[in-house]
């Protein structure tokens, strides 16, 4: 489709133990599985390492917009990054325009799963939805591929791998005008004077 770069684009937060499960795990095996599933291979963006010299948010949003389905990782730090907030919304604000994910077409573009906890998520109108429960598979660690779960994660992957196909298939037309949802710029405090401590 024109205006696709990428098939799929990967979000998720550089905190807690969930980028290691996603590097060391669950990228290489999804893409092992894509491979099984359909040709040619899916263009799959994930920020593991960034050109020297690319503005990086430019870059990332640049990526998101040229991507037809979002996977998001879903774990507690998520939901404080304003980084990663701002991609989830991007996503959410080009459903809206596409009238996806509501009542009359119910299947989204983002599509979550499940890395730890769930219980103190945001209850954010429009985020809500069903996603793959890889929880009792979060592993991070290389031994993780020695364990007798590492079985049930490769036929998780590749229920997940097929699902995500037959989804690609079916995404809508790639349109110019699709809103994006930039991160806040943080605000800068004033340097407080010295000295810090009274004597």
């Amino acid at each position: 489709m024109p205006g696709y770069e990428y098939d799929v684009f990967i979000s998720y937060s550089r905190l807690g133990s969930a980028p290691k499960w996603l590097m060391n795990h669950f990228y290489p095996k999804l893409l092992d599985c894509l491979v099984d599933h359909v040709a040619p291979m899916p263009k799959v963006f994930v920020d593991k390492a960034m050109p020297r010299g690319v503005h990086w948010p430019a870059q990332l949003e640049t990526a998101l917009r040229h991507s037809k389905i979002m996977i998001a990782v879903l774990t507690p730090p998520y939901f404080t990054s304003s980084w990663c907030l701002a991609e989830l919304r991007s996503m959410h604000a080009r459903e809206k325009a596409l009238g996806l994910a509501g009542p009359d077409r119910p299947q989204g573009l983002i599509y979550p799963i499940l890395y730890s906890d769930s219980d103190n998520f945001p209850m954010e109108e429009g985020l809500l939805r069903s996603w793959w429960d890889f929880k009792d598979l979060a592993t991070p660690e290389p031994v993780f591929q020695e364990s007798r779960d590492w079985i049930p994660f490769h036929r998780r992957v590749s229920e997940f791998a097929r699902d995500l196909v037959e989804l690609l298939q079916q995404v809508p037309d790639w349109q110019a005008d699709w809103p994006v949802v930039r991160k806040p710029e943080p605000v800068l405090m004033k340097s407080p004077p010295l000295p810090r401590f009274a004597r």
